[in-house]
């Protein structure tokens, strides 16, 4: 077990150095014995992880030269525009595309590139049904009671140790449980705004944030985003006046998969904080990076709890699993009491079943698999995006998470290409189902926490075949 922990963790360094840029295109890598004799290896052991790199299309091999680093396609590829919203607060959202791609959830007869979760195959399926069994029996009353109100003091004390990782020192008692992120930023919104209230987010955004501000009767105010860094600290220092609460998914966010810089974060943390306007962060996919390092969160520069931090294992674990949480900050007592009265309690097997999950590192064993997945994932894709889409094509650079956004010419709609492609039994998500306004019409979000296939490589040829009858 050992020997294959020090291989996979080998292998992924170097990987993560090349995917980084720390390590060039054509760059010389060590021999095959100096990589044995730097790390302590066999011989064997380092050709497997050479042969492993060169199977991730990470590495080549040269007749009698050694080892050098391929150039990556997706650099081929332009990067994607940042976009530029119009600075006017709406609540008008496209409820008939958004429908239409979200009723396809669950069909197992379509490549669902348009659900941005991991595959079941992708997640520890068998593992998960033994703690839910585990759960029962350790839980005194079998999982039948109601759960404190606070939530399964295990799951709590997990979400604290991990939040060491990012910087965030919490401890058990200022976590709050809920059923699934989306429950947490319900009960956050809840707690800080009334209908008419305006609430700043990226653009583009997550749909589902979209659908619950228009539900909760706010205006939506969406603020230039870059596909790198994220939100454009400048335009959001314009619109503060207009501003009740911010709402962000700094790290990978989808759809763009950015990581906004440390730097950009403390200043965000410390620009709302100085004009009054409450952060909710959404770290969904904080755990989904490419890198070594997980990233740190806006909450990790928080001096005076003006950051509600929302989480949950939705889009690492288990999506039908629904558990989530929130550290509300001074907001606590608020948001406690509105879980009382909307949900009271979550499941309690469940719950208990994640705990135990964490606790045991079964949990950061599986994310290492997965996030590896991602990574290669993301390599395919754009390797097949760069060979067969439109000319002109451009993409996002997704630092973690679980998303690719696609740009093409502007004469293609992918409204369209969504139509055409369901034939095929592909389904998509069309860019404009990620803003309230009239714009991003000719891109389009694929998830790429699907397990990597020829089929699922033949899917993307077809779809790029699509793109191109479009012009």
């Amino acid at each position: 077990m050992k020997k294959d922990y020090l291989y996979n963790e080998i292998a992924d360094n170097i990987a993560n150095k090349i995917n980084s840029g720390v390590l060039k295109a054509d760059e010389k890598l060590p021999s095959v014995r100096n990589l044995s004799a730097e790390h302590g290896i066999s011989i064997n052991t380092a050709k497997r992880i050479f042969l492993e790199l060169e199977g991730r299309s990470l590495i080549r091999s040269k007749p009698q030269s050694g080892y050098f680093v391929s150039p990556p396609n997706y650099l081929q590829l332009p990067l994607a525009a940042a976009s530029q919203p119009i600075p006017i607060a709406n609540n008008r959202e496209p409820d008939q595309l958004m429908n239409k791609v979200y009723s396809t959830m669950g069909r197992r007869d379509l490549t669902l590139f348009s659900i941005g979760v991991p595959s079941g195959s992708l997640l520890p399926t068998a593992k998960l049904k033994k703690e839910i069994v585990l759960a029962t029996q350790e839980l005194s009353d079998g999982g039948t009671a109601y759960e404190p109100l606070q939530g399964n003091i295990k799951l709590r004390r997990m979400v604290a140790v991990r939040s060491l990782a990012w910087g965030g020192n919490l401890n058990e008692d200022e976590v709050v449980t809920t059923n699934g992120c989306m429950n947490a930023l319900v009960l956050c919104l809840m707690a800080l705004t009334k209908p008419g209230d305006t609430l700043a987010l990226e653009s583009p955004c997550y749909p589902g944030i979209l659908q619950l501000a228009v539900s909760l009767g706010l205006k939506v105010l969406e603020i230039a985003t870059d596909p790198i860094t994220g939100i454009d600290i400048e335009a959001l220092k314009k619109l503060l006046p207009e501003i009740k609460v911010c709402l962000l998914v700094p790290n990978f966010n989808t759809p763009l998969g950015y990581c906004m810089p440390d730097e950009n974060k403390r200043k965000i943390v410390s620009l709302l904080a100085k004009h009054h306007i409450p952060l909710i962060e959404d770290d969904t996919y904080g755990d989904l990076h490419f890198g070594t390092q997980r990233p740190k969160c806006c909450k990790s520069f928080d001096l005076d709890g003006n950051v509600l931090w929302c989480g949950s294992v939705s889009k690492t674990l288990a999506p039908g699993f629904r558990v989530g949480w929130v550290a509300p900050g001074k907001y606590k007592e608020q948001i406690i009491k509105l879980k009382l009265i909307h949900s009271l309690s979550s499941t309690a097997i469940i719950n208990e079943a994640v705990g135990n999950f964490l606790l045991t590192g079964k949990y950061e064993n599986h994310l290492r698999k997965l996030r590896r997945s991602l990574t290669e994932n993301y390599q395919q894709y754009a390797a097949i995006i760069a060979d067969h889409f439109p000319e002109g094509t451009k993409i996002s650079r997704p630092q973690g998470g679980l998303a690719l956004w696609v740009e093409f010419p502007k004469h293609i709609d992918t409204g369209k290409l969504y139509n055409y492609a369901l034939k095929l039994q592909i389904s998509i998500s069309p860019g404009r189902i990620f803003t309230l306004q009239d714009q991003f019409h000719h891109c389009m979000r694929l998830c790429i926490g699907l397990p990597w296939s020829n089929e699922l490589a033949l899917k993307l040829k077809q779809l790029g075949k699509l793109a191109k009858a479009l012009q």
